[in-house]
């Protein structure tokens, strides 16, 4: 019986590195954004809401990341009609609004990105940005 695993997590360098990443991305659309950053457990290690952005997107962005993390994969492939069921029986703990990304380095599942406040596809590209800095895949 194994008691013990080695397992692998995001760095605050790293952390850093995303939330810079993604402001920069944001700043170049015109839109600021909320951006969350999840572990593998979907605690929060980095979260920023620009100034400007929504309020109220800090909950979908956390959401997005959540999700992200615990599926290991992106928001969008939730299915359309099990959307709006998995966001209330999880009472808005998942989502599957664009915009939240798994963080994966060789393979392995960290957490989650989600951002929110701009359009679907801007909340992707400064999710996507983010991942870039760190050399993360989906």
């Amino acid at each position: 019986m194994r008691v013990t695993q080695n397992s692998k997590i995001l760095t605050d360098e790293a952390v850093l590195a995303m939330l810079t990443a993604a402001v920069a991305k944001a700043g170049e659309t015109g839109q600021p954004q909320c951006i969350v950053i999840v572990d593998g457990s979907g605690e929060t290690l980095g979260e920023l809401r620009m100034t400007g952005a929504k309020f109220l997107s800090r909950k979908s962005a956390r959401a997005k990341a959540r999700t992200a993390a615990s599926t290991g994969a992106e928001t969008v492939a939730i299915p359309d009609t099990v959307r709006p069921l998995i966001g209330l029986a999880t009472a808005g703990e998942m989502t599957g609004l664009p915009g939240g990304l798994p963080i994966r380095i060789g393979g392995i599942l960290l957490g989650g990105i989600g951002v929110g406040s701009g359009s679907g596809d801007q909340d992707i590209a400064v999710a996507q940005a983010a991942l870039k800095t760190i050399g993360a895949t989906l």
